[in-house]
């Protein structure tokens, strides 16, 4: 299968990158680096020794979009360029918005003038805001609380009309949890170029030096130690699961929504916990005011992604923090180690 994967050389990007081109599929990167960079790509075609097409270039540049599809005539595409910070989209909405709505429905008129109809989109389980029952099922209602949950659930929208008027069209939208882990080898893993957004880049730069302190958003959500409970996934899982709906749209059309997620939740402590046993060392922390956005405890029925897909977690929150001390422990400084 030729598979075009927009922000292939990010952290889920490169991940399900690897997990493709070891299926022998062909692969078409599209990545303009803002959040990510070339070297990821470099390792990953060391790790499979496959070479692969890779075109620079932005979701926000229809032209250059166009051209790269219809250059590559792909079967099916993974969309993963996107903004993706809870905090910066509350911070600057309008960029979020842009990139991610906008750059979407970019992509689907690149699609069409390339005749492509299958796609599998990089959605959030932001879109449900503030659970109202536990585990969250697909059919949860949905309500995102911040700017970026709002842009998935705006780009999902536009997908299932897209889907709808196309007979022949297929999209698969997989809502993942919160992304964790690095691949076995430690050569690729998530590399943010500012400040970490997300907490567990954060705790591996305070573990291996590059910051003084953990800052702890929030202590007295409703939860068992008052920070907040999410459902962590390895890396590596949700790139499987990647490859699993790239061969569920081979056969099915129209629009499916699917959770990709364990089923079970850790707070930000239990993380912090079970990162200073693989690492071996403390990781310090401050308390700070909650952000706002975000909720007290998110995490997934995961059972339609076995049913459908085939596929489930593999990996546990002690292989995640394993993974991530390997990866950020050979490369302190990220890819410019």
């Amino acid at each position: 299968m030729r598979i075009f994967l927009t922000g292939g050389a990010g952290y889920i990007g490169s991940h399900t990158l690897l997990e493709v081109l070891s299926q022998d599929h062909e692969v078409c990167v599209f990545d303009d680096y803002s959040n990510s960079t070339p070297e990821s790509l470099r390792r990953v075609e060391t790790l499979t020794n496959r070479k692969f097409k890779t075109v620079e270039g932005s979701v926000l540049d229809p032209q250059c979009l166009t051209q790269a599809l219809q250059e590559f005539k792909p079967d099916a595409v993974i969309h993963f360029a996107g903004k993706k910070a809870v905090g910066e989209s509350v911070e600057k909405p309008l960029m979020y918005y842009e990139n991610n709505v906008v750059g979407t429905l970019n992509l689907l008129r690149a699609m069409e003038a390339a005749n492509c109809e299958r796609i599998i989109f990089s959605s959030s389980a932001t879109v449900y805001g503030d659970p109202q029952f536990l585990p969250i099922t697909e059919d949860h209602p949905l309500g995102a609380t911040n700017p970026y949950g709002q842009t998935k659930l705006m780009a999902e929208h536009i997908l299932r009309d897209w889907a709808q008027s196309r007979p022949t069209a297929s999209a698969v939208i997989l809502r993942y949890f919160n992304p964790l882990g690095a691949h076995e080898s430690g050569r690729i893993g998530e590399d943010p170029n500012d400040i970490p957004n997300n907490l567990m880049p954060y705790v591996a730069q305070v573990a291996v030096g590059r910051r003084d302190r953990l800052r702890v958003w929030g202590n007295d959500y409703d939860t068992p130690d008052g920070t907040g409970v999410r459902d962590y996934i390895h890396v590596v899982d949700l790139a499987k699961a990647h490859a699993a709906a790239l061969g569920f749209g081979e056969t099915h059309q129209g629009c499916e929504t699917i959770n990709i997620g364990t089923g079970r939740g850790y707070s930000v402590l239990d993380v912090v916990g079970a990162f200073e046993l693989a690492a071996g060392r403390a990781i310090p922390y401050d308390i700070k005011p909650r952000r706002s956005g975000d909720i007290a405890t998110c995490y997934a029925d995961p059972a339609k992604a076995k049913r459908l897909l085939g596929w489930r977690a593999e990996h546990d929150l002690a292989d995640m923090c394993a993974s991530t001390w390997k990866w950020q422990s050979q490369n302190p400084d990220g890819y410019d180690s």
